[in-house]
């Protein structure tokens, strides 16, 4: 009878050590802090933003123009004019607490190949040296790699994780498992 009680005891204490070490991701694991910030022009990268939050219990910020973005024709206009004066447009509000993440996912749609310049200005808008920065965007037709080179060179010395291309919603919650970041 002891040697049963002894069992319990220990199968509890294992569960009970294996719980608080979490299989809720590495995030929380190492007691790190998520962040997904996004810029999102008619609404796409928003929803995926959006579902990303859901997925790691991470926090959003909204990339928002001080000056917004024209209708969409004069948008391309602008945004091919920002590109190729290499532009850091101004964002409304600041990440409170940015020390606090170890985790930025960052969201965008892929404008003229590439991130759009006010992303650029968020990432060099803020001390992301040692943390992991995660790319993700919504695209026409662009691949995610075309903008990859202009978020390194902005996330001056973070580590640059595994980012995904997610015109579907549905892509994201495989993508974070597979990434070790959900909830």
């Amino acid at each position: 009878m002891k040697m049963k009680q002894k069992m319990i005891t220990l199968a509890a204490v294992f569960l009970a050590s294996v719980c608080s070490f979490g299989f809720g991701g590495r995030a929380e694991a190492a007691g790190g802090k998520i962040l997904v910030a996004y810029f999102s022009y008619q609404g796409h990268t928003a929803g995926v933003a959006r579902e990303i939050a859901a997925q790691t219990g991470g926090d959003l910020f909204e990339i928002v123009p001080v000056t917004p973005y024209p209708a969409y024709d004069e948008c391309l206009d602008v945004a091919k004019a920002e590109k190729n004066n290499n532009a850091r447009p101004a964002f409304e509000g600041n990440v409170e607490n940015m020390a606090d993440y170890d985790v930025v996912f960052v969201g965008y749609p892929i404008w003229w190949y590439d991130a759009p310049m006010i992303v650029l200005t968020f990432l060099e808008s803020n001390d992301l040296s040692g943390k992991t920065v995660i790319p993700f965007a919504t695209s026409g037709g662009s691949p995610l790699s075309d903008s990859l080179d202009s978020v390194r060179a902005s996330a001056a010395g973070a580590t640059i994780g595994e980012g995904i291309l997610a015109n579907d919603v549905g892509d994201v919650a495989p993508w974070i498992s597979g990434l070790g970041y959900g909830k």
